[in-house]
């Protein structure tokens, strides 16, 4: 098992990817620390984690908030030996369709806490942990977008943002034998989609994007989940700085 006696954080964990995610460690022997502020979301994975003979913990934490991600990283620190991986994967659109003139500044301050802040809070909080270990893997999430997409100017930007920071950290840690990798994932067949969207709309959306997409098919969390898992692991040792374009051939 690729991840036997590590234990790896993951954010964003009673989400569709996050979920996936931290279940796909635990089966590689990985203990997982599951943190999302769903806490009954969070519970059900572990509770399923656990059922199938893995070991998962949950730590509620809010990552838009500085002082709930120092709370999530003392916690860990304080519980478990060691913190080997952290996934960052909590994130989201409040503002999937806006033209230029119409971008609302409340809309975009949560797209850059969400996505981007937490993002380098949740970093700062594991490289304290993780450089005095001598080891670390830390996997962010990008997305497609961080290319630009009209109509989603502050989610791209955050995405942006999210592998610039990614490549800079890469650079800092390297001499720490930190990793830092992110992915960057075309459409995921995710459950908030067709929550939001509705069935018909989303239907409709998922298979214009898989016609467009030469393996003909949009992304399933399981897909990014095993992604996250190679760059998690020791097969990827020497793999830093880069983002995993997981798209089905979307962009070439």
């Amino acid at each position: 098992m690729r991840l036997s006696g590590k234990t790896a954080l993951v954010t964003g964990a009673a989400g569709g990817i996050g979920c996936a995610t931290a279940c796909c460690f635990a089966a590689e022997g990985a203990l997982v620390i599951l943190s999302d502020c769903n806490h009954a979301g969070s519970l059900e994975v572990q509770d399923t984690i656990i059922k199938k003979g893995g070991k998962a913990a949950v730590i509620v934490a809010d990552v838009t908030r500085e002082s709930e991600v120092v709370r999530l990283f003392s916690e860990t620190e304080s519980s478990f030996p060691a913190l080997d991986v952290l996934v960052n994967i909590a994130g989201g659109d409040h503002e999937p369709v806006a033209d230029i003139e119409s971008i609302d500044y409340d809309r975009m301050s949560k797209n850059l806490d969400l996505n981007l802040k937490s993002t380098i809070l949740c970093c700062r909080e594991a490289c304290r942990i993780m450089k005095p270990q001598g080891y670390g893997r830390i996997v962010n999430m990008s997305s497609m977008v961080y290319r630009g997409s009209p109509g989603q100017f502050s989610y791209s930007a955050a995405k942006g943002g999210v592998f610039s920071f990614t490549r800079s950290l890469a650079l800092a840690m390297g001499r720490y034998k930190i990793t830092v990798n992110a992915l960057a994932p075309a459409l995921v067949d995710v459950p908030v989609f067709e929550k939001v969207l509705g069935s018909e709309r989303w239907k409709a959306m998922a298979e214009e994007a898989a016609e467009r997409y030469p393996l003909q098919r949009i992304a399933t969390p399981d897909d990014v989940a095993k992604a996250a898992l190679f760059l998690a692991s020791d097969d990827a040792e020497f793999i830093t700085g880069q983002i995993l374009e997981i798209s089905g051939g979307a962009r070439l």
